[in-house]
């Protein structure tokens, strides 16, 4: 079965967990790594004969036009990661669009490839905003990959379809919505494939849940990663040991289970996964008003 490989494009400071350690006033005096970072996860993908989906914050594109046009010129696809990191819980409806609509003309006039997938930062859409939907698909998005059903402290709509299927909002509008990989466990849903999970989970683990997704449940995997994740190198934040655990756990094996991944298991864009699925048979999800 045909996998999503996904690779969320933001610096080491950048991350959720950083917000209240790293003022975003000071982001232009860090240290900057995502260009090489970004490199190294080119070239295990190329290693490997994989075509990925980047989704590439706005405001590292707007400062790297370089680094997406290598990536699109690699074969990749390129999507939105948003502008700012801001989670989109923390903004309001006007501030969202302005964003979603800047970083989506940037990162088509820089790449050359039309836009059309969005995942929010921190998967922050959650069924308390979820007027964000009608935004995208408004600005012209028509996939989205923030509605990560899982109960988390930042994010996540527990009970919500792990299948990708097709939103329709009660405004009338529609997108294609691609959730995040998870597995039942009993009546518990757990997230599996991607960052933090994939970092702190065994390799046997991350192997065992995408088979039971691919041969169990007939249903592709998702999985993503972020380019400082391959970067146990980086500087350290001097952040509350929470963020630090989340943020630096395990990081020294990234590099060798997506290497893993990437050898036992078939991948491709998140383009090319919804068009095999068939964006026209997909189950259809009605989300209420917010």
């Amino acid at each position: 079965m045909l996998n999503a490989m996904t690779v969320d494009v933001e610096e080491h400071f950048q991350v959720s967990a950083f917000d209240a350690a790293v003022s975003r006033e000071d982001w232009g005096s860090m240290p900057s790594r995502v260009r090489v970072n970004t490199e190294r996860v080119l070239d295990l993908l190329d290693e490997a004969g994989v075509r990925a989906t980047f989704f590439v914050l706005g405001w590292v594109a707007e400062r790297k036009p370089d680094l997406v046009r290598a990536i699109a010129g690699r074969g990749h696809e390129i999507a939105s990661h948003g502008y700012s990191h801001r989670r989109v819980y923390q903004q309001r409806p006007d501030e969202f669009r302005n964003e979603a609509v800047r970083s989506r003309k940037f990162l088509q006039d820089v790449s050359g490839q039309p836009v059309t997938g969005y995942r929010a930062a921190s998967f922050s859409i959650g069924s308390g905003n979820l007027w964000a939907l009608d935004i995208l698909a408004d600005a012209g998005f028509s996939y989205d990959s923030s509605l990560f059903p899982v109960v988390h402290d930042l994010y996540g709509i527990p009970g919500a379809p792990r299948r990708i299927h097709r939103l329709r909002t009660a405004a009338g509008r529609e997108l294609i919505e691609v959730p995040p990989s998870t597995v039942r466990l009993g009546f518990a849903t757990a997230a599996v494939a991607g960052g933090g999970y994939l970092r702190i989970l065994p390799a046997v683990v991350t192997r065992w849940a995408i088979r039971r997704l691919n041969r169990g449940e007939r249903m592709p995997a998702v999985v993503y990663v972020h380019p400082w994740e391959l970067d146990p190198d980086q500087p350290r934040i001097p952040a509350p040991l929470k963020s630090r655990l989340r943020h630096y756990s395990r990081i020294r094996t990234t590099e060798g289970k997506l290497r893993d991944l990437l050898r036992r298991f078939r991948f491709a864009t998140l383009s090319e996964v919804i068009a095999r699925e068939g964006a026209s048979a997909l189950p259809v999800h009605r989300v209420a008003a917010t």
